[in-house]
């Protein structure tokens, strides 16, 4: 089994460069996992597993998986009834709907901007400010002086 193999080791560089802009954090697979952990404490991780299941959608090319993936991320993330409903105002929701009828992989294009902007103007500076980012890097800086 090789254990470095699947997660790069995060170093104190990469963690640092999270707080340089929001695009750095949402790109690292590590900045994102922490990330996720800080939303879960605002109970907002909805945002994230939204903005990461429309970027999967994109990547997909079969016709009859994006129908299906677009209906499910509907369900999950759009629907009023859902528990995981993410915040989006109604000019977007219009756009949405009117999408679903020739379901496609940019069907969530504006929603999508819509809540990482969201996440950017709020979620990311509460990360950047909160203890659990200052912890982290307070880690490993303490490695680095053993």
């Amino acid at each position: 089994m090789h254990l470095g193999k699947e997660r790069p080791q995060l170093t104190l560089e990469e963690v640092h460069a999270w707080g340089e802009s929001f695009e750095r954090l949402i790109k690292s697979a590590q900045g994102r996992v922490h990330f996720r952990h800080f939303l879960k404490t605002e109970f907002s991780e909805e945002n994230l597993a939204f903005w990461l299941a429309c970027e999967d959608l994109k990547k997909e090319t079969n016709k009859i998986m994006v129908e299906q993936t677009v209906k499910q991320i509907y369900e999950d993330y759009v629907s009023v009834l859902s528990p995981k409903e993410v915040s989006l105002d109604s000019r977007v929701r219009e756009v949405i709907n009117r999408n679903m009828l020739e379901p496609s992989s940019c069907t969530f294009d504006e929603a999508q901007q819509q809540i990482y902007t969201l996440m950017q103007r709020d979620s990311y500076s509460r990360y950047m400010n909160s203890a659990m980012y200052a912890d982290l890097i307070q880690s490993f800086e303490q490695l680095n002086e053993s």
